[in-house]
């Protein structure tokens, strides 16, 4: 049934407008009691041998919403409501801003992919602060932040911009991401080479335990999928000696070689991140190279092209304790949970993994050994 409302109605309208109504029904579904019990009831069914535990933290299970769909935590319960074990927000800058100019988000249908040029729309940190503040959680989520750089802020001074967005939103973080892989925001990738992202991860921490006492709130840093392979472990290394919490491996690429021939023309050439089922093989690669580099020392977060239970489960073999997904929720629509965790829990009791803890980074030790 979604399919077929996909195709008369989504698919004819302009993506964004498409993604606020969508938006507008989970909000508002959410809202109502009723609704809201018989909807978790249906479309999030727990099983308990999913339960997850990662970065310090319990979860229902493994996969979670990556940033991006829910840029100013406004529809966190929503989202647990359709089943994500964990709702990462933003990303948030420093200060408000409208992002880029309109039209800035494209469908690839064919080839169940989306390109987006964004520029991290949203109501900037003191807004998302005060919304979490004020939070009455309906469900038990687990939120992350993903924070990043105001666009107007020079590169010089983006430190105190991230800074800034740390303190502000860390007390209501249940895990805090850096973000320095969007393509949408200029000059924001050249902060992942180490010797600007060094600084940059210890600003944070140091405001994160700066400004929450009672606990240590999880520090992870996001990557592309287009670092160089000796890029890809110059961080892991980072992330080792700095000890931070996780990467999440990977945003958006501004490749396109992983596009087959059925897309339009006029879409492939659009400026942006792709994001999708193009970006399967490389996200998997950078994964594995990940897992290989930093073992189970740190946190591993797989996400892009995850379309459904196989695809997760492979992520997890390769090293993630945790997967993330976005546009396939597009294309498949409000059961795409239930169905990815009914798989998830057929391949784990098929598997000669007793808990999903044993089966990450199986693949890669194997091949090792």
């Amino acid at each position: 049934m979604y399919k077929l409302f996909f195709r008369l109605v989504f698919r004819r309208m302009d993506p964004e407008q498409a993604h606020h109504l969508a938006f507008r029904w989970i909000r508002l579904a959410a809202r109502i009691p009723v609704l809201r019990t018989f909807a978790a009831a249906v479309l999030a069914p727990r099983y308990r041998e999913l339960r997850t535990e990662a970065l310090g933290l319990r979860m229902h299970g493994p996969f979670g919403l990556a940033a991006g769909f829910d840029k100013n935590a406004v529809a966190v319960d929503g989202m647990s409501m359709l089943g994500f074990d964990h709702v990462e927000i933003g990303t948030v800058t420093g200060e408000a801003q409208p992002g880029n100019p309109k039209k800035r988000l494209f469908r690839l249908v064919e080839d169940r992919a989306l390109i987006n040029r964004m520029g991290f729309n949203n109501e900037g940190s003191l807004a998302v602060a005060a919304r979490l503040a004020s939070r009455n959680p309906v469900f038990r989520t687990v939120v992350g932040v993903n924070i990043g750089k105001t666009k107007v802020v020079p590169e010089g001074e983006a430190v105190l911009d991230y800074v800034k967005s740390a303190e502000r939103l860390a007390p209501y973080a249940d895990y805090l991401v850096v973000n320095v892989s969007s393509p949408n925001t200029p000059g924001l990738r050249n902060l992942q080479a180490v010797d600007h992202l060094r600084p940059l991860l210890t600003a944070v921490r140091e405001a994160a335990d700066r400004t929450v006492t009672t606990r240590r709130v999880p520090l992870l840093v996001k990557i592309a999928p287009d670092l160089a392979d000796e890029d890809v472990d110059a961080v892991a290394d980072l992330a080792v000696e700095l000890g931070l919490d996780g990467i999440i491996a990977t945003n958006t690429t501004i490749a396109r070689e992983g596009l087959g021939l059925r897309s339009r023309a006029d879409l492939v050439k659009e400026t942006g991140g792709l994001s999708g089922a193009p970006l399967k093989e490389r996200s998997l690669e950078v994964l594995r190279r990940l897992y290989a580099r930093v073992g189970d020392r740190i946190t591993l977060v797989g996400v892009g092209g995850i379309e459904n239970a196989e695809d997760a489960w492979q992520r997890i073999l390769a090293g993630a304790t945790l997967v993330q997904g976005y546009s396939a929720f597009i294309y498949e629509g409000p059961f795409w949970m239930r169905a990815v965790h009914k798989g998830l829990a057929a391949r784990l009791r098929t598997s000669p993994y007793a808990t999903l803890a044993d089966a990450v980074g199986a693949d890669v030790r194997s091949k090792a050994a």
